[in-house]
């Protein structure tokens, strides 16, 4: 049978750049208020990472051997989540494919959403909602344990393009990517949206910026 070496080295590129494309859209994550992320996720905690270890998870179908990171921490506080402590952050080894990376001195604090695991273990990707502590804002951080919870019947929906509008009266429009050129401008770190008695939904300061037109309300 004739043999091609240009053909092979034409197939082996192509199924690199395969390869390549799928790990690319595989970490494609859409952007999320911090109250969205709340409300998706089954574990939110504030945690310091105290170790790092590399795992060995089986084979992907290939044969290749999957490397998982588990960061050990130390739960400072639990906002959504299980009864028992979370211990230990698992997640990929590169950010190809949306591993997280962390401080693991354990001088830094983060605020941490994921997907609960068996074990007293969570799993995060780069598409999880990850921010160092002291990076919030106090409005963030009060609304974790007062606001976000109240607003998970509501819908954020993200504005890419004006004009845009809301569809259905729980929702509420973020523009923080369109008007502040953010994805984490004023809306994401100073407001949530809450449920009103009439079941509608609107924006809700917290105790940081003025008033814009686009927002309706405010704490007292």
């Amino acid at each position: 049978m004739p043999f091609s070496m240009n053909g092979l080295v034409c197939t082996l590129a192509v199924l690199i750049l395969w390869r390549a494309e799928e790990l690319t859209e595989a970490c494609s994550c859409a952007p999320v208020h911090p109250q969205q992320a709340f409300c998706n996720a089954d574990v939110v905690i504030r945690a310091k990472v105290v170790g790092e270890q590399e795992l060995d998870a089986g084979n992907d179908i290939y044969g290749n051997p999957i490397k998982r990171i588990q960061y050990d921490i130390k739960q400072i506080k639990m906002f959504k989540g299980p009864s028992r402590d979370i211990e230990a952050v698992l997640t990929a080894p590169v950010s190809a494919v949306c591993g997280v990376t962390l401080d693991t001195s354990g001088k830094k604090e983060y605020l941490i959403s994921g997907k609960a695991e068996s074990g007293g273990r969570m799993h995060v990707t780069l598409c999880d909602y990850i921010m160092l502590w002291d990076n919030m804002s106090p409005t963030q951080k009060k609304s974790l344990t007062q606001r976000y919870q109240m607003g998970c019947e509501c819908k954020i929906v993200r504005c890419p393009t004006l004009p845009c509008e809301i569809s259905a009266p729980e929702e509420c429009l973020w523009t923080d990517l369109i008007i502040e050129k953010q994805v984490y401008g004023r809306q994401a770190n100073h407001y949530a949206c809450v449920r009103r008695a009439d079941s509608s939904c609107s924006w809700y300061r917290g105790i940081a910026p003025p008033k814009k037109e686009f927002l309706d309300a405010e704490d007292p």
